[in-house]
This record gives C-alpha cells, structure tokens and sequence, in this order.
C-alpha cells in the first residue's frame, strides 16, 4: 500500500483539521485518537493519517482509529515525535507500508493499523476498562469533596447582557454526533429561537449552520477567530490557579470578554449559567455523558459534571443521538418536486397513449358539458 500527498503538521488534531484539505497526509502526534477527531479528519478528505504516538494506547477502547481505518484511510501508528522535526509542513510525502519516504528516502517508520490490527487492540483494551473506571470514579470522588460547595451554593456566575430568564437554551458541546443532531434540531430553533450558547467549538457549528451564538463559554482552543468576532459574549474559563488561556487571544483579537473562575468544564459553566439566569429549559447538544467519553476529552474524573447535573436535571433535556433516534419529515420543497415529477410522467403517458388520450378528451367533454361551456 502506498500513498503521496501533502504533508500538513498539527500536534493538536482539532487545530489542524481546521487547514487540512482533500489528499492531504495528516502528521498528527495524539495518543487515543478519539471519535470526534477521527469524524473531523475524514471529513477532511485526507489520504493517509502519521502518528507519532499510539492510536489506542489500551487505557480504553476508543473508537477513533476504527473509524479511520473503515473509512478506508491509511493510519500509521507509533512513528515517533521525531517526524516533526524531519518534516517540514507542506513537503511531499509518501507513506509506503510502515514507512514515512521524502524524495524516496525514508524518514520514519511504525506499525500500520489495518482492521485486523485494530481489532485485536481495541478488545485488549476492553479488559483493562474496569480498571480505568474505578481510577475515574476514585478521581471523581477526590475531587468531589472539594468543588461540590461552590457549585452547590449558590455559585457565582457572571452577568451577561443576553437575556436568558423565561426563554429556552441550547447548548452546543463539540462532541459525538453533534452535527448531524443540529441539523435534526435546525425546525426547533427556528420556531422556538432558543438562547444559542456555543461551548468552545460548539459555536463554530453553529455559525457554519447559519445561526449566530449569543454567547460562548470555554478557553478558546477550538473556536474559530471568524465565530469569535461574531459579535457573541464571550465568557473565558479560568483555571483553579488562576489561568485564563484565552486571554492573550482574545486581546490580541482586540475582544473584550468576562472571566469565569470555576473548576469544572466548560461544558458545566455553560449549563450552570442556562440554570441560573432561568432558564425555561436547557437543551444540550453534544455534551459528554459516559465514561468513554470522558476519556476520550482527556478527563480523569466528572465531579462537577456530576454535581452540575444533578442541580440542573429538573429543566435539562439531553439531545445525544436525536438524530438516530428521529428523522424528520422532509421539506416542502422535496414534497412538491416529487408530485411535480409525478405529474410530469402523467402528462408524457398520456400523449404517447392513444386510449389514454381519448379517456381524458371524454372526461373533459363531460366536464365541459356539466359547466355548460
């Protein structure tokens, strides 16, 4: 198996997918390539997949690269961190077998994962999940203790000039399935027109659908520069020490935002703010829910999405999945070019059918007649 293309370099997947395109050679360097990652990558178009760590390092069964290798993309796994030193973005490639050539001379080499492969990984690390959620609930339990006061009482949340009291929310996670669950929704948010609270990446999908975020909540590592001048408010998460990681971009963008200490995830800021400005109902899109998911954005513990949850469950509606769960009806448009297709065949079979002809001109006789025309 050989493949050449355009080698494009990104240590951080989801930054990288933003510059791929068709029959580019992704170089990436991201242990447990995730679900969501592998989706962005394929919708790319790319022809090859490098990666410099382990794909499925057996912490947990992560689906990303079987999704890759379904899609009929080369993924070559375990090259190294030295190929981002070898390689400069936009040279050439080839990937040959288990080997990374530039001008025919070899330059990296690991281990090529077909189906087989990836199978034979991915039940391996179905025998060590027991472990890892016991480590995950001993790190939610730690951690519990320490946040639930400042999430239980009465947490601060930062004023905001969008008004959220009475109205209906939709919060946007970049997570699974959340773009085709926003196209399923796209009837119920232009009849109900819910406040649209974008967390991180969640508001590049929604501008990309046609809808303009009010706000958007989280540290701006996969958000777009055009969504974030929007015009939406912007609330950067800060860290437990203190950190914001958004705020040297955002002034640099000359954008003026509100800073949100919390530790907990952006997603939880986000429904916690829907809670308490009062929301009618909060709507989430794409948030993360079970422990593979978890894992896969890197979190070693849920307490405050377990806490956050449990305080906003009386007004929350979990939209994961309502894509496979409902299509809806198709659009009036579709409707009306079918019967316009059917009428079409039924007007040709009539003029090429002579017994036809002479029903019709009978049929229009009597109803001529009957209208005394």
């Amino acid at each position: 198996m050989s493949v050449t293309g355009t080698a494009r370099l990104g240590k951080k997947t989801k930054d990288l997918v933003k510059h791929l395109k068709a029959a580019d050679i992704a170089v990436i360097d991201h242990e447990d390539i995730d679900r969501v990652s592998a989706d962005g990558l394929i919708a790319c178009g790319v022809k090859a997949i490098v990666n410099a760590a382990r794909s499925i390092s057996g912490r947990y069964p992560n689906s990303g690269p079987r999704i890759i290798v379904d899609a009929g993309i080369l993924l070559l796994d375990e090259v190294g961190p030295a190929v981002f030193e070898k390689l400069r973005d936009g040279e050439v490639i080839t990937v040959e077998g288990a080997t990374v050539l530039r001008g025919g001379e070899p330059i990296a080499s690991g281990t090529l994962l077909d189906a087989t492969l990836v199978t034979e990984r991915m039940e391996q690390a179905e025998e060590t999940l027991d472990e890892e959620m016991e480590q995950f609930v001993t790190n939610t339990m730690e951690y519990l203790d320490r946040q639930k006061g400042e999430l239980i009482y009465d947490p601060w949340v930062p004023d905001i000039k969008t008004p959220i009291r009475g109205r209906q929310v939709l919060v946007v996670v970049r997570g699974y399935d959340y773009l085709e669950d926003l196209k399923t929704l796209m009837s119920y948010i232009r009849e109900v027109r819910p406040v649209l609270i974008g967390v991180d990446g969640g508001a590049d999908a929604l501008l990309e659908a046609g809808l303009k975020p009010h706000i958007i909540v989280g540290d701006m590592d996969s958000v777009t520069d055009r969504t974030l001048r929007s015009g939406a408010e912007i609330i950067a998460h800060a860290y437990e020490d203190g950190t914001v990681p958004a705020a040297k971009r955002m002034e640099q963008l000359g954008l003026s935002f509100t800073t949100w200490p919390l530790a907990a995830t952006s997603e939880d800021l986000a429904l916690l703010l829907a809670w308490v400005k009062k929301a009618d109902l909060i709507v989430a899109l794409g948030t993360h829910s079970n422990l593979v998911e978890y894992l896969d954005k890197g979190r070693s513990g849920m307490a405050s999405s377990f806490i956050v949850r449990l305080k906003v469950g009386t007004k929350l509606v979990d939209a994961k999945g309502v894509s496979k769960l409902y299509r809806g009806a198709p659009p009036s448009w579709q409707i009306l070019a079918v019967v316009l297709s059917f009428l079409a065949v039924l007007v040709v079979i009539i003029f090429i059918s002579e017994p036809l002809q002479k029903m019709f001109t009978v049929i229009w006789l009597n109803i001529r007649f009957w209208l005394g025309i």
